[in-house]
């Protein structure tokens, strides 16, 4: 009987044991349910409305550049561009007094830093230039660190310099303002004083022989016009799969934003590479300044603060072969300028709306903000908290379109769309973070990344070092941060797969498989 006793006493303690933990458990299920609806549904339907009206603004944004884009005319029927020389069907008087008609004096800037894969291919390129010898001044302003490399150079200049070329090869004693610094310092030397017009090249550039033949006549007969940007395009899309996709995204950039720009308010941002500018421009606008990352993109808005008119021309290309700065440089620069943009008197009003609310707040905040917010964390988020319920047209049908919209500028790619949103969703993780970062002026608001340049395509030596995995261990390789929040989506798609009754999911791991193999240093470290 002691023994049956003994048992049952065991037995009702493990019964209520349990009854406890089921309370508690119940308890905490039901704080952790009056916390969800009562404050974390309202804040996530909150976030959720804003994400989708800031995806309907990039829907309208994407409709406004495809028709802008579609819809141009020809920079040649909007503009005179006749050749050089003098003989133009338009030649007057006038443009004779000035000296323009003959061949201008030209300046090309080749910013550098420890460029050994590429200083001979752009040095090559710029001397290789169709324009008298005696009009063109090749100015290579070397900031290289390591002094192997700075002989290099130097002796590259040297060479075409004994080729009949008129070569500079410039240096500093410090790298301060990085290439603004350089680009400005190159200005104050005393042969410049006898240019007309600057043409600049990043040493990973290549210009067709015809550039400046087919860039200068623009500017040389049109004296509103101050730049004349050409279409960047890649010489090894196809050696892995994030080239093509950053090649996709350039081309949109391209063929749509920077088309609507010169076709609707005759601006857009100089792309810091393959453009000719005007120098008297470039002096009324204040010179290069180095206050932010993007010197190039801080010129033409003052540029264009003043009046001055610029020209994109789609069909003239320069071949290259490097995204922190230019998000966050973006930003800080919106911060910077938005209150000169709108107090100036120099430009029209629509012009202004046009500065602050299509080029920068929506293309430079809410493009890289909608991406990461709706569709990385709200819409993950959404699945843990049945209250908030992310509407369908803001799910499906507004991406939709607007990658459609994306895709039709880039048939030929179409079949790497599902890789493209994936990518440009884990980047768009770091944009917002730079975004934020350059609004606030936070630490690392005027940090300068160089990437390190491949070379030639058909030189496979240099390529096979570069894109070999790197001797090092698995993990030196992770990036923490992305690969967390991996984790947090394979949570979210795992919990609606066991617990939803929808095809979330679905998205939801993919997301989480490209965060993955983005953080893990997987992702473009390998030939095709």
């Amino acid at each position: 009987m002691a023994g049956e006793g003994a048992a049952a006493s065991a037995a009702a303690a493990e019964v209520a044991a349990d009854w406890r933990d089921g309370w508690r458990g119940g308890e905490l299920l039901g704080a952790w349910e009056a916390v969800r609806a009562g404050a974390v549904a309202p804040a996530l339907a909150a976030l959720s409305r804003v994400c989708l009206a800031m995806s309907a603004m990039l829907l309208v944004e994407a409709v406004f550049l495809a028709a802008a884009s579609h819809a141009r005319r020809r920079p040649e029927r909007r503009y005179r561009a006749d050749p050089l020389g003098g003989g133009g069907a338009h030649d007057d008087g006038e443009d004779e007094e000035a000296g323009l008609l003959g061949y201008p004096m030209v300046l090309v800037q080749i910013p550098m830093f420890n460029e050994r894969e590429v200083y001979k291919l752009s040095i090559g390129a710029a001397c290789g230039l169709s324009w008298p010898s005696d009009r063109i001044i090749v100015q290579v302003l070397d900031d290289s660190t390591d002094p192997t490399v700075k002989d290099l150079v130097e002796l590259e200049c040297k060479f075409w310099a004994n080729e009949g070329k008129n070569v500079k090869y410039e240096v500093r004693n410090t790298r301060e303002g990085y290439k603004a610094g350089a680009l400005k310092e190159g200005m104050l030397h005393a042969y410049v004083q006898r240019c007309d017009f600057l043409a600049v090249f990043d040493a990973d550039f290549q210009p067709e022989p015809d550039f400046l033949m087919r860039t200068i006549p623009y500017l040389a007969r049109n004296p509103q016009i101050s730049l004349v940007q050409a279409r960047w395009e890649f010489v090894n899309p196809n050696e892995c799969l994030m080239t093509r996709i950053q090649k996709m995204t350039l081309d949109y950039h391209f063929k749509v934003e920077q088309e609507a720009g010169s076709s609707t308010f005759a601006f857009f941002g100089f792309n810091g590479t393959a453009g000719v500018w005007r120098i008297s421009a470039i002096k009324e606008a204040g010179g290069w300044d180095d206050r932010t990352t993007v010197e190039d993109m801080d010129l033409a808005v003052r540029a264009g603060l003043k009046g001055w008119k610029f020209v994109y021309v789609g069909d003239v290309k320069a071949y290259r072969r490097q995204q922190h700065r230019w998000t966050c440089g973006a930003a800080n620069l919106f911060r910077k300028m938005g209150a000169e943009i709108l107090l100036t008197k120099e430009v029209s009003f629509w012009r202004k709306l046009y500065l602050l609310y299509s080029f920068f707040f929506v293309r430079k905040v809410v493009a890289h903000v909608v991406p990461f917010m709706l569709y990385c964390v709200v819409i993950p988020l959404s699945v843990l908290v049945p209250e908030v319920t992310i509407p369908v047209w803001g799910m499906v049908y507004i991406p939709t379109a607007i990658t459609l919209l994306y895709a039709i500028r880039n048939p030929s790619s179409i079949h790497f769309i599902p890789f493209w949103i994936l990518f440009e969703n884990v980047m768009s993780f770091h944009r917002t973070k730079a975004m934020f970062i350059g609004l606030l002026e936070l630490g690392s608001v005027n940090e300068w990344v160089v990437t390190e340049k491949l070379g030639s395509s058909t030189n496979t030596k240099p390529i096979s070092q570069i894109l070999e995995r790197p001797r090092c261990r698995f993990w030196d390789r992770w990036t923490m941060s992305e690969i967390l929040f991996a984790a947090f989506l394979f949570f979210c798609a795992t919990y609606n797969l066991v617990h939803g009754g929808d095809f979330e999911c679905i998205y939801i791991y993919l997301q989480a498989i490209t965060f993955l193999i983005v953080g893990t240093g997987f992702c473009g470290i390998s030939n095709s």
